[in-house]
């Protein structure tokens, strides 16, 4: 396959242990139920699903190792596990090609988290000022020791670290690339005008303005929600009127409403459009607190993988844009990870598997008999002393009753789900493809 040709979807793959817990190669699910069926193999874990052999030891086995790639975001973090194999293309050349088996996305609770922290901040003022109870209050200036980072940004490390750790035993795991992305907050928020001229220290912050906006905005114009047209970046208070080169002056917009604003001011080219003028002034007073998380906790999240005992490679965001766009992917947290290290465009390596499922992971089964919640349902638990627990799934909430329960598995953090991979035309379809893992208080199963 030609590096430009698209890769192609397949199916998940399913975690596989030798006799002794030692992991092996992972298969696809289709082999995985032969085993089960023929009573040579055990269901180990339900999520992500992993079988355990009976008589196979690793010995007899064949494992040539997996490679595990991070896309670490401020949100959530894309994780692929990929197996590379020497090929020999038509002309005789050997290139790699790499095949993606299982992706996962983990969605951290960093904002939740803050959240609480503040609400709990709350409460303690309430107290002093109301004289219901005395502790003094501490100041914002005190000395931090080495190394501390703020609750919110804790968690996304070391839910990271411990979801790579658990899957370093799941598979035979040879090697750790992650994604080592850097945002220049000084250039983005200093006035440096996009593809301008920059300072050495800069060197890459127009593209990095250029992508943000296409996030933030959804590769759309940000006045008529226009999308697949030629974007243009917009000053929103235009610089003949004083308007700056910063991020929060800064849109995206069609050549047809770029022409029209013109110089005028956004309140009057949106006055018969009250809405819209309400979302983009919303959407530009977000605060750049995913940028500075990414810098607060790439250099953390790399020491800590270090940790795990598996070789840690550390590659550019641009090199993974590259690689991406080569492919013909579009843009998710997994699709990144899959695109994340060296692939040799020039010798011919390629990608040539997608997974068309991503996993997301307390799980117990309810088989409702009657009444409105009749049906079988999966979801995480929350145990009630009167045996009327309550089950969340991805859709409802409703009471059910111990009798008519089953443990799948106990809880370990993380609340579960499968959804489709987004689709290569560009489209996200109803779920991820892979796996996608929502960070979560342990549940009470």
């Amino acid at each position: 396959m030609r590096s430009g040709d698209a890769p192609r979807p397949t199916a998940r793959r399913v975690f596989v242990l030798a006799r002794g817990g030692e992991p092996l190669m992972p298969c696809h699910p289709a082999r995985a139920r032969e085993l089960l069926e023929r009573g040579r193999a055990v269901v180990a874990r339900q999520a992500p699903f992993t079988i355990r052999l009976k008589h196979r030891t690793r010995a007899d086995s064949t494992v040539d190792g997996v490679q595990l790639r991070l896309d670490p975001g401020s949100r959530a973090t894309g994780i692929a596990i990929t197996d590379e194999r020497q090929q020999v293309g038509p002309t005789g050349r050997t290139h790699l090609a790499r095949r993606g088996l299982i992706t996962i996305e983990l969605r951290h609770r960093g904002r939740q988290i803050h959240i609480g922290m503040m609400r709990r901040a709350g409460y303690r003022r309430r107290r002093r000022s109301a004289n219901l109870r005395y502790r003094a209050p501490r100041h914002d200036n005190r000395r931090r020791p080495n190394g501390w980072l703020a609750p919110s940004q804790r968690h996304r490390v070391d839910s990271t670290t411990s979801l790579i750790s658990r899957l370093c035993r799941y598979a035979p795991v040879v090697a750790i690339h992650v994604e080592h992305a850097a945002f220049d907050t000084a250039a983005v928020t200093g006035g440096i005008p996009p593809g301008g001229p920059r300072s050495p220290g800069a060197t890459c912050a127009g593209f990095e303005i250029r992508e943000f906006l296409l996030a933030a905005w959804e590769k759309s114009c940000a006045y008529c929600g226009a999308e697949g047209v030629p974007l243009n970046i917009e000053h929103v208070r235009p610089r003949s009127g004083g308007g700056s080169d910063r991020l929060s002056n800064l849109v995206l917009a069609c050549v047809t409403c770029n022409q029209a604003k013109g110089t005028s001011s956004i309140e009057e080219f949106l006055a018969d459009r009250p809405a819209r003028l309400e979302r983009v002034i919303a959407q530009l007073r977000r605060p750049l607190h995913d940028m500075a998380t990414m810098n607060s906790t790439r250099l953390t999240l790399v020491k800590a993988l270090g940790t795990i005992g598996v070789p840690v490679h550390t590659w550019s965001s641009g090199r993974t844009h590259w690689n991406r766009r080569l492919m013909g992917l579009p843009k998710s947290h997994t699709l990144d990870a899959l695109a994340t290290g060296v692939i040799d465009h020039e010798r011919g390596d390629t990608l040539v598997r997608v997974p068309t499922q991503v996993l997301t992971g307390d799980l117990v089964a309810a088989e409702v008999p009657r009444g409105r919640w009749a049906g079988r349902w999966v979801g995480r638990i929350a145990v009630r002393s009167n045996g009327q627990h309550r089950i969340t799934t991805l859709t409802c909430r409703f009471d059910v009753s111990h009798r008519n329960l089953r443990l799948l598995q106990r809880a370990d953090g993380y609340a579960y789900e499968i959804t489709p991979e987004i689709q290569l035309s560009g489209q996200r379809g109803a779920a991820y493809s892979g796996s996608t893992l929502k960070g979560g208080d342990p549940g009470n199963v």
